[in-house]
């Protein structure tokens, strides 16, 4: 997932994308029971075409034991 987000750049599909490929990898029902959101609608938002709210980003990051973190941008 790091190796994404660095790739990513400011392409957000690409991210919801990556996080799909990792919630199909770990089961999609299981990801349902732990986020509370239902099958369908995390296939949708996370196929790379759906656009996923923040907070859902936050809930399935959580369930997969993703931890998302900042640092500062290198300046060339």
């Amino acid at each position: 997932m790091e190796a994404c987000l660095q790739e990513a750049g400011d392409d957000a599909a690409f991210i919801a994308k990556a996080l799909g490929h990792i919630a199909r990898a770990k089961g999609m029902t299981q990801l349902s029971n732990d986020t509370g959101l239902g099958r369908e609608s995390l296939y949708k938002a996370l196929s790379g075409d759906g656009n996923p709210s923040f907070a859902t980003i936050l809930k399935v990051t959580a369930a997969l034991g993703i931890q998302l973190h900042a640092q500062p941008m290198r300046v060339n």
